[in-house]
């Protein structure tokens, strides 16, 4: 068993974690989109977070299609 899993249970219990962190990931994106479209914030600082937001639901998104499909292999 790998450390991701030892640490979160089973492997299904780190798929669904992985999910939630991924909702989580994408809701943050959503309001930091809603913010640039206002303009709210310095426009630097929130560039770089929705950088950071996309970059991050990208990341959850992979970790959890190659869990989900070593899942099933």
């Amino acid at each position: 068993m790998s450390l991701p899993f030892r640490r979160t249970g089973s492997r299904n219990d780190f798929i669904h974690k992985v999910g939630l962190v991924e909702k989580e990931a994408a809701e943050s994106q959503f309001w930091l989109e809603l913010f640039d479209e206002v303009k709210i914030g310095d426009e630097t600082e929130r560039a770089w977070l929705l950088n950071e937001a996309t970059e991050l639901l990208a990341i959850f998104t992979s970790i959890g299609k190659t869990a989900k499909a070593r899942r099933d292999a």
